[in-house]
Parts: C-alpha cells; sequence; structure tokens
C-alpha cells in the first residue's frame, strides 16, 4: 500500500480508502468487520462515511469498528441530506451542520471528525453561511478539515475564494465520482484540485458494478446493481458505457488482471487522484478492489485503457485548438 500527501493537509493517506455505505445494510456487523479487518489488513488508514448510510448504522458501526484505534484512522463523513423529518433536518445551514455533526460524533464515539464534506452542494444556503458554520467547527474541534462532494469546480473555487477573504478554513479535499467511463471530473475539478492543492478522493472507480466484467455491449445479468436499481440504471444508461465495459473485460482479460483490480487501479492512477474509495457487501467481494496496488499501471497501459472510453471535451470546448 503506498500512502499520498492529502492536499496541503500534511495527513499522509492510504492509496484505497474504505467506503462503508454497506455497513449496517446490506453487510451486517460482522461482515463490516470481516471487511473493515481486510482493508487494515492491506494497510488501509482512510475510511469514508456519511450521517444517512443506512439511516445512521454505518457511522455507529464503522465507530464500534474503529475504537480500539481511533488515532491510527482517517475518518471522514459528510452532512446535507435529511437526518429527520424536521424542515430544518437538512441542507448546510450553521443550525443544521451543529445538530448533524453531533449527531455523527455520537454515533462514531468519537470526538472530531478528521474530514467532513457537505454532501452536495446547497442551492438555498449561502456558501458564507455553510463556510462559517464549518469554520466554528473547527475552531471547537469537532472536525480538522472541511471537504465538498459531488460540487462543481466553479462552486468550490468560489468557496475557497470567500474562505481566503474571511481568513476561514477552506475546502482541503474534494470527492467527485470518477471512472472510465464517468471521467467529467477531468474537465475542470482535477485540474482545480492540481491548481489550489486539494486533496482528491473519488467514488465509484468501478461505476457501480460496470466495470466489474458482468456488464458488456449486450450483457445485463439479472439481479445485478445496474438492472435492479433505478439510480445506478439511470446514471449508467447509455449504450456505448457498456460497449466500453464489454472492451475494458477483454483487454483486462488479456493481461490476466481482475477487471475490478483494473478499474481501480486505472481511477487511481490519474496524478491528481490522492485516494480512490473503494466498498463491497462481502469481504470476498471486496477483495479484488483491495488488490489494485498490485496492478503494474504502466504509462503504455493506462494510456490503452484510457482510449476505450470517450475522454470529455475541454472546459472551453475548443476542441480543434487541442491537437
Amino acid at each position: 500500500m503506498r500512502y499520498r500527501p492529502l492536499g496541503r493537509t500534511g495527513v499522509q493517506v492510504s492509496e484505497l480508502c474504505l467506503g462503508t455505505m454497506t455497513f449496517g445494510a446490506e453487510a451486517d456487523h460482522a461482515e463490516s468487520a470481516r471487511m473493515y479487518s481486510a482493508a487494515r489488513d492491506r494497510g488501509v488508514n482512510f475510511f469514508d462515511c456519511a450521517n444517512t448510510y443506512a439511516k445512521g448504522r454505518s457511522e455507529q458501526v464503522l465507530g464500534k469498528l474503529i475504537a480500539s484505534h481511533r488515532d491510527e484512522i482517517v475518518l471522514t463523513s459528510k452532512t446535507y441530506n435529511a437526518i429527520s423529518k424536521d424542515i430544518n433536518g437538512k441542507g448546510s445551514s450553521r443550525r443544521y451542520l451543529v445538530k448533524a455533526v453531533e449527531q455523527s460524533l455520537q454515533r462514531l464515539g468519537t470526538d472530531r471528525i478528521d474530514v467532513l464534506f457537505m454532501h452536495r452542494f446547497d442551492p438555498l444556503t449561502p456558501l458564507e453561511e455553510t463556510l462559517r458554520g464549518l469554520e466554528d467547527l473547527v475552531r471547537a474541534g469537532k472536525i480538522l478539515y472541511p471537504g465538498a462532494s459531488n460540487f462543481a469546480a466553479w462552486q468550490v473555487a468560489k468557496a475557497l475564494g470567500i474562505a481566503e477573504r474571511h481568513a476561514w478554513s477552506r475546502f482541503e479535499v474534494m470527492q467527485p465520482m470518477y471512472n472510465l467511463v464517468k471521467r467529467q471530473a477531468e474537465v475542470e475539478i482535477l485540474p482545480l484540485a492540481q491548481s489550489e492543492e486539494l486533496g482528491v478522493m473519488c467514488y465509484s472507480p468501478v461505476g457501480g458494478g460496470l466495470l466489474s466484467g458482468k456488464y458488456g455491449k449486450d450483457k445485463r445479468p439479472v439481479g445485478a446493481r445496474l438492472v435492479d436499481n433505478a439510480m445506478y440504471g439511470k446514471r449508467y444508461s447509455e449504450q456505448w458505457a457498456y460497449e466500453t465495459a464489454g472492451e475494458f473485460t477483454a483487454l483486462c482479460e488479456q493481461q490476466s488482471v481482475h477487471p475490478v483490480s483494473m478499474a481501480v487501479a486505472w481511477a487511481g492512477a490519474h496524478p491528481q487522484i490522492t485516494s480512490a474509495i473503494i466498498g463491497g457487501r462481502t469481504a470476498v467481494q471486496l477483495e479484488p478492489a483491495l488488490a489494485a496496488p498490485e496492478v503494474e499501471m504502466t504509462p503504455e497501459l493506462y494510456a490503452r485503457i484510457s482510449a476505450l472510453s470517450r475522454t470529455p471535451p475541454p472546459a472551453t470546448d475548443r476542441l480543434e485548438s487541442q491537437a
């Protein structure tokens, strides 16, 4: 396992981050513990969660698993989505942030969250309000670094300017979706990260299972997530993505590498990706993702894989000037 600096925080994190969305949901406590132990045995020190995963149970399970060695773990969680039926039980207001973080700390059994992500951009709350709330939490020692998940580059850039103007804690980490068929982050998010020295932990490097070897041009396995889950089915609905998945699987077979290992290795090989978030429902399912650091991702192999999918146009959309 390799370790990389998380932006300019000085914190070193593993190149793989274990996502815990299934903890307390598809995975009971015993299976969650097996996945956690497998990740720790491979050197993972980075764990990602959210206050609404499994209606709070994911944080509870994760909190118990890290209790005996909390200081060895770099812990993230997220807030924004609804934590109650109350009209103010969601969003990014200071009022909501204080309540949500207090509840997360209780569930996690810890005194601080290393990185707290705003799970989504809140169009109803001015960034000044959100950033001031985050600054209060940083000064109280309840969170160490603010982060932005699913934000557009312009939203993060605006937030960085506001934080600098007020001398508040800035977003230090971004968490975008990034995989072989979802490469929008390459256009502005990853260049922003490079320019402003932000850490980046990407989620869904296997495309919700699309790049697991189960899918292809005319291949849709019965009972699979992209077939049965409406959200994932919509996210990966374009036919070209399935054609790419089939070609990717064939290339992996040529290289004698599990597609999951290759997909995670490809995403993590981008120079601006600090850590790729992996996950699973069982320890057995998680194993190929944990093996990603063993893949020898040469520049030639990286280029071959990249050529299988569509490269997004530049931000200015001036394709003729990209020769």
